[in-house]
């Protein structure tokens, strides 16, 4: 990314209760960082001249610091109704120097919810709309050890609601005129004792999921055993997390970083790709299911 604006100085928040680092593809070097940082500054700044939008945020790998140089810039784009659409397109087009969509609210599916992608001489950046009244609604669901899965493209094992907490946990602020981000980003920062017990309790359907692949794995249906196995992982990866107070907001890198836990059993990320990877014979599926059956007694634990 290239940019010559003033440089700024971004608050990074306390993660001491969030995801642990997690090594980059490629080390982004400081200057990189510095220039990442003054691009979102600059969006944001004009983003918060737009009715209805409270506060800007950088997410994805460049707020967990595992970006590489070819990441897109992702920016939460923190609002409540009325938002102001036609100034977003507007902005969005001078930004682009063209006609750029902006989805509204929901246009990109109820919960990945809408925004725009603009490709700038700088690079890729991304604003990902957020109703804030909504994250707040999810803090309190999480708190009270409430969660749901929902289908969304783009989210192989499923969109988990608390993904609005843990990009609000995870993010850096870099505009945020009334101080709710920084309010609400503050309570995030002790991870809910009910959800973890919730993420625990879910381990159930992770052991269902490996059972009725039985049957399926002894007629040679490597494909609906290979997605039991990948839902099965899926849960315990967030179960796994939720046990060390970790807020998961994808599932990109889900498996390594859970393999860094100190919760997890050990050789854990290697134990997975064994599950999930292999062979397609009856022999070869069943191998899998036990070996996935295995793992599941580690992470469970002791009765």
């Amino acid at each position: 990314m290239r940019r010559r604006v003033a440089s700024i100085v971004v608050r990074v928040t306390d993660r001491r209760n969030h995801e642990p680092p997690r090594q980059a593809s490629a080390e982004i070097p400081l200057v990189h960082r510095t220039v990442v940082n003054e691009i979102a500054r600059a969006h944001a700044e004009r983003l918060v001249g737009v009715q209805g939008v409270v506060g800007v945020m950088i997410g994805g790998s460049h707020a967990r610091q595992t970006a590489d140089a070819s990441s897109d810039l992702d920016l939460g784009v923190y609002y409540r109704e009325p938002l102001d659409l036609d100034a977003m397109r507007k902005l969005a087009s001078d930004c682009a120097g063209r006609p750029t969509e902006v989805a509204g609210p929901g246009g990109w599916g109820p919960w990945v919810n809408g925004g725009a992608w603009l490709d700038l001489p700088d690079g890729r950046v991304d604003w990902i709309l957020r109703d804030l009244d909504r994250v707040r609604s999810e803090w309190g669901r999480a708190q009270a050890g409430e969660f749901s899965v929902h289908h969304q493209p783009g989210h192989p094992f499923g969109f988990v609601s608390t993904t609005y907490v843990a990009e609000l946990a995870l993010g850096v602020i870099v505009a945020d005129p009334s101080g709710e981000l920084h309010e609400l980003q503050a309570a995030t920062a002790t991870y809910p004792h009910p959800l973890r017990e919730a993420f625990d309790r879910w381990l159930w359907e992770a052991g269902f999921s490996i059972d009725i692949a039985s049957k399926p794995a002894g007629r040679g249906d490597a494909a609906y055993v290979d997605m039991c196995l990948t839902h099965a992982v899926g849960i315990i990866v967030y179960a796994l997390h939720a046990r060390e107070g970790r807020w998961v907001t994808n599932e990109k890198g889900i498996v390594a970083s859970a393999a860094q836990l100190s919760c997890a059993p050990e050789g854990f990320a290697v134990r997975v790709h064994e599950v999930i990877a292999g062979g397609a014979t009856p022999a070869d599926l069943e191998a899998k299911l036990e070996a996935a059956r295995a793992l599941l007694r580690d992470v469970r634990g002791p009765e």
